[in-house]
């Protein structure tokens, strides 16, 4: 199941989608900020104008409002991610962590969870679901919205109509933002193409430099990308003449000449309500998500090479986001290989369980799930 949270003081707004079944999971009695310890564990540096560094600026909005923030980062997906946990718990008293990595939830958090029934469990990459232990929780946002703005942006500027997308692994989250960004660029322009490459894991510099320099050399003029740090990539991208659209936070200070805008998380905002929550003992759902009405994910600001036209068109869809909402995966759609994967007439909202499972690229990607 699936709910949206609205970032304010209530834990959990109303509107669950139709045949959603909400399920709360008690977070337990009132905590005093002067008593409670927050830990957030990140799997590579928090300067790493990207991942790691949106969770960090997430954890400092904590720390400001006088709660104890203990951190740890370049934890591994590992067997170390579980001495993280065991010694935020023992050493420093934290009973609620935020292991912030994918992969740190399967078993990491689940063995450590049973370990320790009296700490919470809050895990960011939305992979809760019935039949947890009561102590785990996992949130995530509508991050495809903001990358559908971003390629309608890109649709704007680009010369060649052709993308360039730098990805880590062809999972359901990241296949959606591929398809979303193209998606986004084909609704103003449906001769646009994305190429993309897989680099085979979250942060492999060498080959993220690779991948947009071989884009680049492929006449792609506009880059983006699904990695942890998406430093290399901007970077590169900038040193080549591209335009760029950037993820997880904003790397517009690493490319000013060629910076459209991003997607970004709002943790700033999120992570407060919840630490909020938590103190006052409120009920949190299993599984939290929200998009750019929740106010979890948000887009960079427009550079100034953004034209007026492509400001119009973003922020008109960016209102329908904003206000009644807006489908980005509404039939009919096929995947690049010319099967139907959406009929027409097919609405596919945020909370459809479907876009989870997502293993398919849309018509006008380049490139292969497997």
């Amino acid at each position: 199941m699936t709910q949206d949270y609205r970032i304010s003081r209530r834990a959990v707004l109303a509107g669950v989608s139709a045949g959603a079944v909400f399920s709360a999971l008690p977070l337990g009695s009132a905590r005093a900020a002067g008593s409670l310890t927050v830990g957030f564990i990140y799997v590579g540096p928090k300067d790493d104008y990207g991942y790691n560094q949106a969770h960090a600026a997430g954890a400092a909005a904590v720390k400001a409002m006088g709660v104890k923030v203990v951190e740890e980062e370049r934890v591994p997906e590992t067997i170390d991610v579980e001495k993280t946990m065991e010694s935020m718990i023992n050493l420093d008293g934290a009973t609620l962590l935020f292991p912030t990595s994918f992969g740190y939830f399967d078993p990491h958090i689940l063995k450590e969870a049973k370990k320790y029934p009296n700490v919470t469990f809050l895990h960011c990459g939305g992979l809760w679901h019935e039949g947890l232990p009561d102590n785990v929780h996992s949130y995530f946002g509508y991050i495809d919205e903001a990358e559908y703005l971003s390629g309608i942006v890109a649709a704007h500027v680009t010369k060649s109509k052709k993308f360039g997308f730098v990805a880590a692994k062809p999972i359901p989250q990241v296949l959606r933002n591929i398809n979303a960004f193209t998606l986004g660029a084909r609704s103003i322009d449906p001769t646009i193409t994305t190429q993309v490459i897989f680099t085979g894991d979250w942060s492999m510099p060498v080959k993220e430099a690779e991948a947009t320099n071989s884009l680049a050399d492929q006449g792609v003029d506009v880059v983006t990308c699904h990695v942890d740090s998406p430093k290399v990539v901007i970077e590169t991208a900038e040193k080549r003449g591209l335009f760029t659209c950037g993820y997880h936070a904003s790397q517009a200070a690493l490319a000013p000449k060629g910076y459209l805008t991003g997607a970004e998380w709002n943790w700033e905002a999120l992570y407060p309500s919840l630490v909020n929550d938590f103190k006052a003992g409120k009920t949190i759902p299993g599984l939290i998500r929200g998009g750019l009405k929740a106010g979890i994910v948000k887009t960079s600001p427009y550079s100034a090479i953004v034209p007026d036209a492509a400001k119009v068109a973003a922020d008109a869809v960016k209102a329908k986001f904003m206000g009644d909402g807006f489908v980005i995966f509404a039939g009919p759609i096929k995947d690049n290989k010319g099967a139907t994967v959406i009929a027409a007439g097919t609405m596919r909202g945020q909370t459809d369980i479907e876009l989870e499972k997502m293993g398919y690229l849309v018509e006008g990607v380049i490139g292969s799930t497997s």
